[in-house]
């Protein structure tokens, strides 16, 4: 199991990282990026028919490290939810054993 677990963890690194050498001239970009781009090419016409809420308060774009603090507030909220999701379903079994250990106990 042990050797399992840190075969998982060498495999993952190496796909996370294999990609950053062997793409000598990759450009790694973000999908917001690459959609406006493609919508440029597309209709360079084209208005935005809606605008990020924030923006249209403060009358002008975010700056990069607010969107990511937004971000990572997200990403945390998310890690809160899902951890305790699993959590709760870590109680639940050991409830359920509890209750047949106890009910095999009675009998």
């Amino acid at each position: 199991m042990k050797k399992t677990v840190i075969l998982g963890i060498v495999l993952i690194c190496l796909i996370a990282l294999i990609p950053l050498f062997v793409l000598k001239d990759a450009e790694f970009g973000g999908s917001d990026d690459a959609g406006s781009q493609v919508v440029e090419e597309v209709d360079s016409s084209y208005d935005p028919w809606a605008a990020p809420i924030l923006e249209t308060l403060i009358g002008g774009e975010l700056p990069g490290e607010v969107e990511s603090l937004f971000f990572c507030i997200q990403t945390g909220i998310g890690v809160g939810i899902i951890s305790f999701i699993m959590g709760r379903f870590v109680e639940r079994k050991k409830w359920m054993k509890q209750e047949e250990d106890s009910a095999r106990d009675c009998n």
